[in-house]
């Protein structure tokens, strides 16, 4: 506030229409005005006795880099898409002049991109931030502006949620972080439980907001989350925990700014002016971060952790978790917690090695500020574990193995023989049913199979040849066995069958009994022929196209309810194109 009032040349402040006076800081400013004239003189001596050209230089070398960065930072606004979508969203940026680039580092011009870390995201250059606010996206709350580290939180939170998963976030800070998380959420059913309001008066003006933004998921809690028992009937549900510990704030390009907006506390403002935060604070904050954490970790029904801050140092951050996991309460009936890797994409070599101990960083730089993530998922129960056979045999029932034959376990052998030898007396469940079907399956193919060869035995098959199909590299050979072959059947004469499904019956490959054997469709390609009567359209369409047709003519002595038999009347003619009545034209050549 000092150097902010020597920057205004001791003139006094005018607050902005739609700024509210806070007493507090009116008081202060009343008493830095009363005595401008000694502040003024107070001042030139210390930059005299510093050598310092202006109370800006009187500040440590740390926090004047940090304003430094501040000043050039890029601007990072997430979309809200209750109100709008991105489509519509960059389609009235290019309205307003601005063009869509894929960075927006050193450009002065009305650029925006879109972060590759959040979809939602839009990166602006930080000079356009006074002609941002004035347009109406931003009055709207279309669009709000935040620190990226938040919106990766939020997003790191939506990718481990499931459709009817409840969410609980623990020191908020800015509330416009669970605005976002409830825009994320908006097509759940999820609950977004918020806890850490001190003061229950800023509730109306929260549901105002809300309201505003379209957000209506959304329940603050009046307890602190300490306090929060575990078994909390209203957090049955809640299967994540976004957990926002108060940090340092060392990391940020403006700690000033963001301690005010995220904490509302100035007791972190005191070592701020040093350079640092003393080893005594980092401490307590440490403590206070561990608490937090291995009180997440007790909810029962919860399945994730999310842990973010904004520090770079390791005592807030690796360390904590760190020492979480190894002091955690392994109880009965859950599982512990484990260290799982990062749900966001990693979109550079430096992220990739930062990463490598499953822990999410970004380090301060010249595009975003500092940020620490670490995700917490409890281990699978192994009781509730598949086995890889188990899998294997789920896929062979449903056919998508290919008729790969599974070995199985003499238990599941045994199991089988007795089902077929005993009924079990009251089946209650749909698995018996189904094994039931199975089983009158393979006994009907057993007898059918049996029938076919003793058909087959009693009557000679006539000989058959080799048909190659021109334009293409597959064959049809000459089968040894005719009987074997289901793609060339032989037909006994005179022996038609009256039934169609009968006839099918007999093609089938005969298979052993007491088998399991995956079944799967079979694709049969033949040449394009003329029947004699008319047939459905749908079987002419399927038919592919080949290079030349052929004319299928009926014997004499054949029964008229009897397919003609294709090893007498084939006959290898290709017929005229100029002849279109005796043509099939095929109508989908490309197959």
């Amino acid at each position: 506030m000092l150097y902010d009032f020597q920057d205004r040349k001791f003139q006094t402040r005018v607050l902005p229409d739609n700024e509210e006076s806070i007493s507090e800081v009116q008081e202060v400013e009343n008493l830095l005005n009363s005595f401008k004239t000694k502040l003024a003189a107070a001042l030139a001596r210390c930059r005299i006795k510093h050598d310092a050209l202006s109370i800006y230089h009187i500040l440590p070398e740390t926090i004047r880099k940090q304003e430094l960065r501040a000043s050039t930072l890029p601007l990072y606004a997430w979309i809200n898409t209750c109100k709008i979508s991105p489509e519509e969203v960059y389609s009235n940026l290019r309205k307003k002049g601005y063009n869509k680039v894929k960075s927006v580092l050193h450009i002065d011009d009305k650029v925006f991109a879109v972060d590759q870390h959040c979809y939602d995201v839009l990166i602006f250059p930080s000079h356009l931030k006074k002609d941002l606010i004035n347009i109406d996206l931003f009055k709207d709350y279309k669009l709000i502006f935040q620190d990226k580290s938040r919106s990766l939180a939020v997003h790191s939170v939506k990718a481990l949620l499931n459709m009817d998963d409840d969410i609980l976030i623990v020191n908020t800070g800015s509330w416009y972080t669970v605005a976002h998380m409830s825009v994320l959420t908006r097509n759940n059913t999820s609950k977004i439980f918020v806890c850490g309001v001190q003061s229950q008066a800023k509730n109306p003006d929260l549901k105002n907001l809300f309201t505003k933004m379209g957000c209506k998921n959304i329940e603050i809690l009046r307890e602190t989350f300490v306090n929060i028992e575990s078994k909390d009937h209203r957090l049955q549900k809640v299967k994540v925990i976004l957990l926002l510990p108060r940090c340092s704030g060392v990391g940020v390009s403006n700690p000033v700014e963001f301690i005010l907006n995220e904490y509302e506390d100035t007791d972190l403002l005191k070592d701020l002016s040093q350079g640092g935060t003393s080893e005594d604070k980092l401490r307590v904050l440490a403590q206070q971060q561990y608490e937090q954490l291995t009180h997440a970790m007790k909810f029962t029904k919860v399945q994730a952790v999310v842990y973010c801050t904004c520090s770079v140092y390791p005592e807030e951050n690796e360390v904590v978790v760190k020492k979480a996991l190894e002091f955690q309460d392994h109880g009965v009936k859950v599982q512990p917690y484990r260290l799982s890797p990062p749900v966001l994409p990693l979109c550079s070599l430096k992220e990739i090695h930062l990463s490598t101990d499953k822990f999410f960083r970004m380090e301060p730089s010249e595009i975003n500020n500092s940020c620490f993530l670490s995700i917490l998922t409890r281990e699978r129960d192994p009781s509730e574990a598949v086995s890889v056979k188990d899998v294997l045999a789920r896929a062979a029932a449903k056919g998508l193995l290919e008729g790969i034959e599974l070995g199985k376990s003499s238990k599941r052998e045994k199991k089988k023989k007795k089902s077929k030898t005993s009924l079990p007396k009251a089946p209650g469940n749909d698995n018996y049913g189904i094994q039931m079907k199975i089983a009158e399956f393979l006994t009907r193919e057993s007898k059918a199979s049996t029938n076919q060869s003793e058909t087959l035995t009693t009557k000679a098959p006539l000989p058959q040849k080799s048909v190659t199909q021109v334009g293409s590299n597959t064959q049809v050979r000459k089968p040894s066995k005719p009987a074997a072959n289901p793609l060339t059947p032989t037909l006994v004469k005179n022996s038609c069958p009256s039934r169609p499904w009968e006839r099918q019956t007999q093609f089938r490959r005969p298979r052993p009994e007491g088998k399991m054997v995956a079944l799967k469709p079979v694709e049969i390609v033949l040449p394009t022929v003329m029947f004699p009567f008319s047939g459905p359209q749908g079987v002419r369409s399927q038919m592919p196209a080949p290079h030349f047709f052929c004319r299928w003519i009926g014997p004499k002595t054949s029964a008229p309810s009897c397919l003609p038999t294709p090893s007498i009347s084939i006959r290898g003619e290709k017929l005229k194109e100029n002849s279109p009545s005796s043509l099939l034209r095929h109508p989908r050549p490309w197959l």
